[in-house]
């Protein structure tokens, strides 16, 4: 019985992280189930359902699709997660983000053009409120 649940988490790869060590240099697309973490340097773009971590040496000049990151090192492209960016002190950030949540620590360079797409969802919905007031003026405007 135990031995089941053990091979079935085993299976699963979004329990396994990629490593990309100090020192390694890869140039080209990298499409993969698992999380990942970037010590090294990565020309290309980066497509995981799962979490980025780009380590202090780390580096990534390209596009990266993840749900979060955590950026220590330098990024230098497009960044598009579905939940949160968060920026220690050592990032350094430079081009454009669309980020669900952004968190930033005191110290971290982020020169970005940055969209936050839960907030424009609800900034978009008419409310009835608007609605009232539209419609007070007209009534006032009939019986004078």
């Amino acid at each position: 019985m135990f031995s089941e649940k053990k091979t079935k988490m085993a299976a699963n790869p979004n329990t396994q992280q990629n490593t990309i060590a100090k020192g390694t240099q890869i140039t080209g697309d990298i499409i993969s189930e698992g999380d990942f973490r970037i010590e090294g340097s990565v020309e290309g773009n980066i497509k995981t359902p799962g979490k980025v971590v780009i380590g202090k040496t780390g580096s990534i000049k390209g596009t990266l699709k993840a749900e979060n990151a955590d950026v220590e090192g330098i990024f230098s492209g497009k960044l598009l997660l579905s939940d949160t960016l968060t920026l220690r002190a050592t990032a350094h950030v430079d081009g454009e983000a669309e980020v669900g949540k952004l968190a930033v620590e005191p110290g971290a360079n982020f020169n970005a053009t940055c969209q936050m797409k839960g907030a424009v969802k609800e900034l978009d919905k008419p409310s009835n409120n608007n609605q009232q007031v539209k419609n007070k003026p007209q009534e006032q405007g009939q019986s004078a």
